[in-house]
């Protein structure tokens, strides 16, 4: 049997090492690169991510890559961006003033609340482990979590959060202190993850799996 072939986007943001082990966990055949035309014939893309929504998007544009990765969502190739690479399929972010995204989801990225809904502080950045949730009247057949169900835990280190513009595009939520915070969004052939699926034990694996068999 012919292991999936994966490309990791290699652009100098986030810890490409984890998520190639991760993917060649689950069976696949990773290549890191930040060349266009490989990238652009490739069966099934990663964009990992982490640090500041800017320096990523600046890199991202001197690279050529924003460019290949909205030509790539017109391919319909499968697209999973991971963490900061998740915030980036948005149309922009506040992190440092706004900064223009990918525009392959529309939304926008705002910073999680340092406050509880109840009024009392919270720690910055979100670090942990919290339960994944399906949004009401969301069903995850036919998604990445098709072989997760709500309460699975997932590894989350962020300080900025997604917010889809529309519901349909938002698959889990996690609770932080009462704020719903998107966890999983996803668009046609486009899937976001905000927590670490690579860092996630066996929920993570899963995802990665159903990923790398899409």
């Amino acid at each position: 049997m012919n292991k999936p072939e994966i490309i990791v986007i290699d652009y100098g943001v986030g810890n490409l090492l984890s998520v190639q082990r991760g993917l060649e966990k689950c069976g696949a055949k990773v290549n890191l690169t930040s060349d266009p035309q490989k990238i652009l014939e490739a069966n099934r893309v990663v964009l990992p991510g982490v640090g500041a929504f800017s320096n990523a998007m600046k890199t991202l544009k001197n690279l050529g890559l924003t460019e290949t990765l909205i030509e790539l969502a017109k391919l319909k190739t499968p697209l999973l961006g991971i963490c900061l690479g998740m915030q980036l399929l948005f149309e922009e972010s506040e992190e440092f003033g706004i900064t223009e995204g990918l525009g392959l989801i529309p939304g926008r990225v705002i910073s999680v609340p340092n406050q509880t809904i109840s009024g009392e502080k919270q720690k910055i950045p979100h670090i942990g482990w919290s339960s994944l949730y399906s949004p009401i009247m969301k069903d995850w057949s036919n998604t990445l979590l098709q072989n997760n169900k709500a309460g699975d835990c997932a590894y989350f280190v962020h300080s900025f959060m997604a917010m889809p513009s529309d519901s349909n595009n938002l698959i889990a939520e996690c609770n932080y202190g009462g704020t719903k915070i998107a966890a999983v969004v996803g668009k046609d052939q486009i899937t976001g993850c905000q927590f670490h699926p690579e860092k996630s034990g066996e929920v993570g694996l899963e995802i990665l799996r159903n990923f790398c068999a899409d």
